[in-house]
This record gives C-alpha cells, structure tokens and sequence, in this order.
C-alpha cells in the first residue's frame, strides 16, 4: 500500500508539472515556468542539502570519534539500553534522520526563489537611507537574501549541534556524573566548534538587525525614532561583537577545556540582551524621550514623512489650498458646462441588475455585480460609459442540463459587451445603452463578440474540432418559433494545451480528478483545454512576482475584447517607509459587498504601478507592458526575466486609450496621504491634523467610502480630464453630524491616445485642502442635508409608494463653480 501511495503521489506530481510545461508553453511564457522551477530545484537542493550534509556529518563524526571503553556509571548502564535498542536502525536513522530534516529546510528554502532572483539581479535606487548611508537597493535586494541565508546557515548549525550532542551523549563522549573527565577532547572539539559557530552566526544575525531597526513598525511611523537610535541600535552592535568574543572564548574551549570562560560569557550575552536590549532602551523611551518627545523625535519623524512619500509615490502631489464659497452663484453650473454635462448619472456598483434585466438575454448569461467605468469616443466626442461583460453563467443552466458535455464543451463562452452612457437615461429611467443586444450591435463597431475567457468562467472547457466537421458549442440564441433557436460554433483560436492525443487526454484527466476526460467522445485531434481563465488568474501565473489590482476591466480594442489588469511591483522593505496593509487600505464599501472586486493581501512600504497587462478575451493571450520603465524592482524582474515584460513603446494607440490611473493604487495612496499630507514634523508627532477617508453614507456597516471615477476639471486646470476622486474628513469625525471636508484628492488617470507614451499629465496628484476654520459638509452630512429637505422628502416619499424599493447610488464630490457639489442619482 505504500507503494502504491508513492506512485499515486508521483504520478499526480508529474502530471501536475507537464501540465504546467504545456500550458506555458502555449501561452508564450515558458522562461518564466522555467526559470521558477530552475530555482525552485536549486534552492531546495541547496536549503535541502545544506541541513541533511550538516547533520550527517555530526551524526558520522561523533559516531566514529565515540570513545571505544568508558566508564561503567549508573548514567552509562541506563545509555546502554538505548543504544542496544538503536543499533539495529543505526544505519537507517544515520540516513533517515538528516533526509527528513534536510526536506523540510529545503521545502521552506525554495519559496525564497523570488528573493534569490531579485539579489542577482539587483538594482540601484539612486537614494540613500538617512541613517547608514546605504542605498535603497540594499535593503529592498540585498537584506532579505543576507537574512534568508543567514537563517539556512543557523538551521544547519543548530540541528547539527544537536546531533552532535545527542550522539556523544549516547555513545559517552560526553557523561553527566561519574568521576574522571566527563567529556572526550573529540566531543568537547567537535560540539565546542559547532558552538562557536552558532555564536558567530548569532553575531552575524544582531549585525544585520541594526539594519532592519528602519524597517520595523514603531508607534508614529515605521523606521527607528529616538529611542532606536540612541539606545536600540548600539546596543545590537554591542551584542554583535559580544557574540563573536564568546564564539572566539568556545574556540579557545573546544581545545583547551575551560569551559568557564564561555560559560559566563553566555551568561553575560544573555544578560546583556536582557538589559542593553530590553531594559535600556525602555528606561530611554520612558525617561528622557516622553518627557522631551518634541524636541527629540521631529528629525526622526521627518525621515519617515519624506520616506513614506517618496516610497508611496506622493512626493509630487500639487497641494492647493482651497476655499469654496457656502452659497453658489447664479449660473455658476453654466459656467462649469464641461464638467456639468459630464456628471455620471450611472451607478457601477448598483446598475448590474437593469443591465441584467434588459440585456441578458438568457438565463444562461449574466453580469458582474458591479460594472465598470471607461471612456470611448463616440460620435467624435469623449464620453464616459459603464461598461460591461455578457458572460456565462452556468448555473442559470437547469439542473437536467447540467451534463458534463453541457457544462465543458457546449457552453463554453459568453458574448459581447453591453455599453451605456454614463450620463444618460432613457425617459423611463433605464440606462441609454450605445452597445446592446445578440448579435452585438451599437457605436464600438465590429469586434470579436465571443467571451471564453472572463472573470466568471472558473472551470475548465473543451474546445475546437476538426476541420469540416459541426460545430458543438453553443454560440448565441437566435429567434425561432419556439423561441428556443441556437447558432452554433466553434473556437478556431490558440487558447489552450492541445488535448488531443490520448497522453495529454490522460495528464489532464489526471489533473482535474475527471474520468470523462478520457471517456469522451467530443474530443478530437484537434481540441484543446480551456482553463485558468480569470484574467487575475492568468496574469498571476505567468507574473507571479506582481501583485494585481482587485478590479479588471474590459475595453474593445483593436476589434477585440481585451481584459486590462493592473499589476504592482512591492516591497515591506523600504526604510522609514510607512507599512501597509494592502486588505485594510483596498477594502471598502464596494469590494464587501461584490465578488467582482478581489481583495488585495499583503503588508507593503512600496509600491510602484509598473506593469499593465492584457489578456484577449477570446484566446486568452496575455500581454505584460511595462508601464513605471524607472522603477529599480521592474528593472530587477526584467533583468532576471529577460523579454517577458514588453517595452511601454509597443503599446498601441487604442490600447492606451482605455489604460486608466488604477483603484487600488489610488486607495492606498489616499490612506497615506490622510496622514503624510502632513510636512511639520511637530504637527504630525501631535497628529491633531490628521485626516481619514469617510464611511459610505449607502453602507450601514461602515466599511470606507469607494473612490469614484469620473471626468471633471480641477481648480487651476484648463480642462476637465477623467480622473479618479475621494473625500478626506478629520480622522477624530464620529459620524456623518460631525463629518466636514478637509481635503479632496484627485489623481489624473486619463493616459491618452498616443501609441508607446502617455501623456505627461497621467497620475498627476492634485490635493485640495480646505481651511480648518470653514465647515463645509462631508458626504455623510451632505447626504443627511438630503434626507432633511422638504422637496427631496416629498419625492422619495413619493416614490417609495406601493412595492417600491428607493436606493441612493455613489454620492459624488465635485469641486465645482468655486464651490462643491454633491450629486446622488436616486434609483427605485
């Protein structure tokens, strides 16, 4: 049964990893496939052989160094009986014992290939620390592999310490009572060295935590502040050199036998860390920091604020006070005709269900939950639109057709994309659309309607066929009498591994636990396999080093429906640099209430929108572009993955178009910059001007406000752009009565439509801060001065009569006509 076991764990393992090899070979990506498992392979041998070497070395040694007589004690009669009950699995211990431990160490040293990768292929910053002098590089490149191999190499020593004393003990080189020496010259050499070397390797590990004192998280910002400087960090350098004075102390022991020495100089080591390490540094922070806090601490806080804003990319945000009026102007709005005319009137987040009602057709279609916003040029003019995926939805399937041949190799797409205005509705309230209906038809012109890749379809399908042969899939519903017509197709595009020898057919029923695979007859030599087809999915494995923005988007581009991912390059390891949650900084009223939008993990200090990736949704083909081509870590992955990224210059006309500032970046930039729009040193250790982004006035749970995509023009531009917007209110605001606005930022996310360059305008950062003194309303009050209007109440009244159900869509912030305008549409 074991046997057995084995080969069913092999054979699963390697039909994983062919699978893999076919469908990164398919896809155009097989370096990076390649290169992974090269590393991958490399550092588990290494971790792997590092350990199992140490510890069988230690086992052999102190075996065949045993004394060959000792003294027969109480303590040796009672080792006796063990080793008698050992011997017969001596060998197999010798063996298994450092197999075991060498392939966990090895497991846990090849999920470090990223920071292996990034060491060899390091990159300058161009900017130093403000403590050591070092450049950025050094930390975000260097650090981590140091710590990384730092930590295998102590893995190693300690295990084989252990083995090493075990062993002797076991054997009497080294005895607890009995009279004469108590430990063999080899044993006291052999475990006096490994000491030793435990102790330097301790040494080595204080020496480079002087280092990480920036990077750890302090009360006030991440990095060292007063007490970490003048108390925290000599005191590592002082424990540095103490550990490798005792390691020189055991050396001088391993031969000598005075084992006093380094036995107080452990003790001392112990409590020096205890003192120097704890008690110091505390009695520093309680007594001469607190009582002096304003004088000590601003140069400190200071580095973080320009560190943080650097790291963030928010050292350039154009800050302009601003002081809008209480009372508007006769024609002000008029005045404002651009950005007026364009306010959105449509909802993302709350018009799924009309686009659903009128626009899908068949049980078997459906929409995200929450929509998209983009822009197009419709009849010569630029206009903001919602935006939309007809994709399938298998379970509006009936239960009875829900057979595997249905669910894999006849409904295997959606089709087409619904587009509305986003400032218009029909004269029944429903949204104006430009691009409806099956077949598709409106203003986006011909394009490829059919839909196999998208953010719902989660399994796996079988596509293509054999040339002159009938087409299976179900392509879109057509109008017959009994209503029940189809037209069929089938996919004649590259969008998957080849299953159509009987070897593929076996690796893949394999894979996905699936006989039918095997026993079908609706695959032929020509089908493929369809799978991994979200687009986060897609590009999250061929860019496992990216972290991707929560929210695709589709665009019709080029004639083709295209998936646009925003992918970050990160980092926790910039000094002085604010850490983040990324799930606390993206999570909103949006992203919990909807499974369109994913939530972003991690913890990061940096961040960089480097790359914008694109996958077909028809064949599934995905495109990297460099987009931050300056960024030192996107340099890195470039250098170690050479020709994966493609240059911003290959990135067409109408794909530039469509590209947009991202949401996710933008969220955590507005989370920063509620606190570091502060520059005063002495004003952010008080943080009484600290800001936060405002509650959802839709959501009864509290969760923050989303920000909103919309074109409008800012004070001091000349013209309205499509820009990505969020409200700022005082952080200490509890509840919407107590809410007034203190900052609106605005980022330009608007890229142009020049082939291979944005325009110089993009992420432009634009904070308008409000005078302290003026209490302009934050959305909160805004939308409870809604609520108290006798004209508004009277409507909603009105028109929540009957079955009627109101519901308040994204209340928008526009500073307007020197003033600011709240816009709320309302839905029933």
């Amino acid at each position: 049964m074991l046997v057995l076991g084995a080969i069913v764990v092999v054979v699963t393992l390697l039909a994983e990893v062919w699978t893999d090899v076919l469908w990164f070979k398919q896809l155009g990506y097989t370096q990076v496939f390649r290169t992974r498992l090269v590393w991958q392979l490399l550092l588990f041998l290494f971790g792997g052989g590092l350990v199992a070497a140490a510890v069988a070395a230690s086992l052999v040694f102190a075996y065949r160094k045993r004394p060959l007589y000792a003294p027969i004690t109480m303590q040796q009669s009672g080792t006796e009986r063990y080793r008698e009950s050992i011997e017969p699995l001596r060998r197999l211990l010798s063996v298994a014992i450092p197999a075991g431990l060498g392939l966990f160490a090895g497991s846990a040293a090849l999920a470090e290939w990223r920071t292996v990768l990034l060491f060899f292929n390091r990159q300058s910053f161009g900017t130093t620390d403000p403590q050591f002098g070092r450049d950025i590089g050094f930390y975000v490149f260097q650090l981590p592999f140091w710590e990384f191999l730092l930590g295998m190499v102590t893995a190693a020593l300690v295990m084989s310490l252990i083995a090493a004393s075990v062993t002797h003990y076991l054997y009497g080189g080294i005895r607890l009572s009995g009279r004469g020496a108590k430990v063999t010259p080899v044993a006291r050499a052999h475990v006096g060295l490994l000491l030793a070397a435990v102790l330097v390797a301790q040494g080595a590990s204080y020496w480079l935590a002087r280092y990480t004192l920036l990077l750890e998280d302090n009360e006030r910002i991440t990095g060292a502040t007063y007490t970490g400087i003048r108390a925290v960090l000599p005191t590592r350098t002082a424990l540095a050199i103490i550990a490798l004075l005792i390691a020189v102390l055991f050396v001088y022991a391993a031969f000598r036998g005075a084992w006093r020495l380094p036995a107080l100089g452990v003790v001392l080591m112990l409590m020096s860390a205890l003192v120097l390490g704890g008690l110091y540094p505390a009695a520093v922070e309680q007594f001469q920091v607190r009582p002096s806090a304003l004088t000590l601490e601003p140069q400190y806080l200071q580095r973080g604020i320009e560190s943080t804003r650097s790291a963030y990319g928010l050292d350039g945000v154009e800050h302009q006070g601003y002081r809008p009026e209480s009372a508007g102007k006769a024609g002000a709005l008029q005045e404002e005709a651009q950005t007026a005319a364009s306010i959105r009137l449509i909802d993302p987040a709350l018009v799924s269900p009309a686009f659903k009602q009128l626009q899908r057709i068949k049980q078997y279609y459906s929409f995200a939950d929450s929509l998209d916003v983009d822009r197009y040029d419709i009849d010569g003019e630029r206009r903001d639109t919602v935006i939309a995926v007809r994709e399938l939805n298998i379970d509006g399937l009936p239960a009875d057709q829900q057979t595997w041949v249905n669910l894999h190799t006849v409904y295997t797409h959606g089709y087409g994309v619904v587009a509305a205005y986003g400032n218009q509705r029909e004269p029944d309230g429903s949204p104006k659309f430009f691009q409806k209906g099956i077949p598709t038809e409106g203003d986006l012109g011909e394009y490829e309607p059919r839909i196999y890749f998208g953010e719902s379809l989660t399994q796996f399908s079988v596509v293509g066929a054999e040339e002159g042969s009938d087409p299976k899939e179900l392509d879109y519903p057509a109008d017959d009498e009994a209503g029940t017509g189809t037209v069929q197709n089938t996919f004649s595009g590259n969008g998957g591994p080849s299953i159509g020898n009987p070897i593929n057919r076996l690796l893949y029923a394999i894979k996905f636990r699936d006989q039918n695979i095997l026993l079908t007859d609706s695959i032929n030599s020509k089908s493929q396999i369809l799978y991994d087809r979200t687009p986060r999915d897609r590009v999250q494995k061929v860019a496992p080093f990216l972290t991707l923005d929560g929210d695709p988007y589709p665009a019709v581009v080029d004639g083709r429906v295209k998936w646009i991912v925003d992918a970050f390059t990160t980092s926790d390891r910039y000094p002085y640099s604010q850490l983040m949650p990324l799930g606390d900084a993206t999570q909103d009223s949006l992203s919990a209430t909807t499974t369109s939008v994913a939530t972003v993990r991690g913890e990061v200090n940096y961040i960089r929108n480097s790359v914008k990736a694109v996958v077909d949704a028809y064949d599934g083909s995905v495109d990297l572009y460099a987009w931050d081509e300056d960024d030192p870590v996107l340099k890195a992955w470039k250098s170690a993955l050479p020709g994966v990224i493609k240059p911003m210059s290959e990135v067409s006309g109408p794909l530039m178009e469509h590209l947009r500032y991202p949401e996710d970046l933008f969220k955590v930039q507005r989370d920063i910059m509620a606190r570091y729009h502060v520059s005063d040193a002495r004003v952010f250790y008080q943080a009484s001007d600290f800001w936060k982004v405002p509650n959802d006035p839709n959501d009864d749970n509290n969760n923050k406000q989303p920000p909103f995509y919309l074109t409008l023009r800012m004070p001091g531009q000349k013209a309205a752009s499509f820009s990505l917007t969020t409200d700022l209110i005082p952080a200490g605001a509890r509840g919407s009565s107590a809410e007034i606005l203190t900052g609106f930022l605005a980022v330009d996310g608007d890229a142009g439509a020049e082939a291979g360059k944005r325009v110089d305008t993009y992420g432009t950062l634009r904070l308008l801060e409000l005078p302290e003194g003026q209490r302009v309303a934050g959305p909160g009050q805004a939308r409870n001065d809604f609520d108290a209007d006798p004209v508004a109440r009277e409507t909603l009244a009105l028109l929540e009569r009957g079955n009627s159900n109101v519901l308040f869509g994204n209340l928008l912030t526009l500073p307007i006509a020197d003033g600011m305008l709240y816009v709320q549409p309302v839905y029933v």
